[in-house]
């Protein structure tokens, strides 16, 4: 395991590494799917994790041959997550992850927040939770041009981090996020989150399963 020898900024993404919310986005993203009346299957479903929401109707109004408009179907599954996001009281922080954060800022890392959500979805969840002081920037899909596997979230992240790449890491726990990050020449660790088993990881360039571990490597 090669990590980078100066660590100055850690890269997070946010869904299924910092929030546990990959059941309400797939619940929300179903419900969405079944008003539609497309069944989407696992597999390629699996194809669409990590990207961003206009990416991912962009590309099943492709795939279906729908005469639909992908930016309304964004803001309908947009309602659908809102409502499960508010009502749902167990939506928790990823076991350990504030503690690896504060570490981090402990340590004196610039902290880059890289997701694919929309900013409203990150700015409900850094409030909800009390995590914007910990972070100098915070990228959502919004804000790019290309979705990943697009290597262009990270590159920004670590230019907003004010870093060289070399002095980077990113935390992801997505086949696609990882491949972003293999693209962008950043060394990523592939985070096996229990709430999500059927996981592809074997991109990422180590692989670990627990963040009070990770504490003791960086």
């Amino acid at each position: 395991m090669n990590v980078p020898k100066k660590i100055k900024c850690v890269i997070f993404d946010m869904d299924g590494v910092i929030i546990d919310s990959e059941e309400i986005h797939k619940k929300a993203y179903y419900e969405t799917f079944v008003s539609i009346g497309v069944v989407v299957s696992d597999d390629l479903y699996k194809t669409i994790t990590g990207s961003s929401t206009i990416n991912t109707f962009q590309k099943l109004v492709a795939h279906f041959k729908l005469d639909l408009n992908p930016e309304k179907l964004v803001l309908e599954k947009r309602k659908r997550y809102v409502n499960f996001f508010e009502n749902d009281p167990t939506l928790h922080l990823v076991k350990g992850v504030k503690e690896l954060i504060q570490h981090c800022c402990h340590k004196g890392f610039t902290l880059v927040l890289a997701s694919s959500s929309a900013m409203v979805n990150i700015d409900r969840v850094f409030n909800r939770f009390n995590l914007t002081k910990y972070f100098k920037a915070k990228i959502s899909g919004a804000d790019l041009t290309a979705s990943k596997p697009h290597p262009e979230i990270f590159e920004k992240a670590a230019l907003l981090g004010n870093t060289p790449k070399e002095n980077c890491i990113i935390i992801e726990d997505s086949d696609n996020g990882i491949k972003a990050a293999n693209a962008a020449g950043i060394f990523v660790f592939g985070y096996k989150n229990p709430m999500a088993a059927d996981q592809n990881l074997k991109n990422a360039d180590f692989v670990i399963d627990d963040f009070s571990a990770l504490q003791k490597i960086i």
